[in-house]
């Protein structure tokens, strides 16, 4: 969605709210494909805060589906976005132009799904899990050990051990 900023770049002391819908309904990175279940209207303030340059501050709510990384049930997970960026107008020349983000600028508009998607990756979790303490699924026969034990052995040895069982093995008597 583009919001054109010209109003607000040309009024010194112009302030605008406005809200806007984020159009895509999935997310794409190099981390994968995800589907949006739930978005709320992006809300923007819009002021202007000096010739030719713009504050935009902005709140966003999208709801993706997610699989938990340890037992792989289906997880909704919430972003709660706040963002606050300054942004200049093509014909900018102040001293501190190269300082300022022009990334999501198409010329006098702001490309609000660009700077949603940069939002999403900046506030991306390191792990996604159904509940703190998901026990995740067995390593053997690969029930989702949150609905019971399975009553597989979960003995794992020492691979650090293994010349001495080998030892023992090859002396043990029939």
């Amino acid at each position: 969605m583009l919001v054109n900023l010209t109003d607000v770049f040309v009024n010194e002391g112009k302030v605008q709210n406005i809200s806007v819908e984020y159009e895509p309904n999935e997310f794409v990175s190099q981390l994968g494909q995800f589907v949006i279940k739930q978005k709320n209207p992006i809300e923007l303030k819009l002021s202007n805060i000096g010739r030719s340059k713009a504050l935009v501050e902005g709140k966003a709510n999208l709801t993706f589906a997610f699989t938990c990384d340890r037992c792989l049930r289906d997880v909704d997970y919430t972003f709660d976005l706040s963002f606050e960026i300054e942004v200049v107008s093509p014909e900018y020349t102040g001293e501190d132009a190269e300082d300022v983000e022009s990334d999501f600028m198409d010329g006098y508009h702001l490309n609000v799904d660009e700077l949603v998607n940069d939002e999403l990756l900046l506030n991306w979790p390191s792990k996604i899990l159904c509940k703190e303490d998901c026990k995740g699924i067995c390593k053997v026969c690969g029930k989702n050990l949150n609905d019971g034990d399975c009553g597989c052995d979960s003995f794992v040895p020492d691979p650090r051990m293994a010349a001495i069982k080998d030892i023992f093995n090859s002396y043990k008597e029939v």
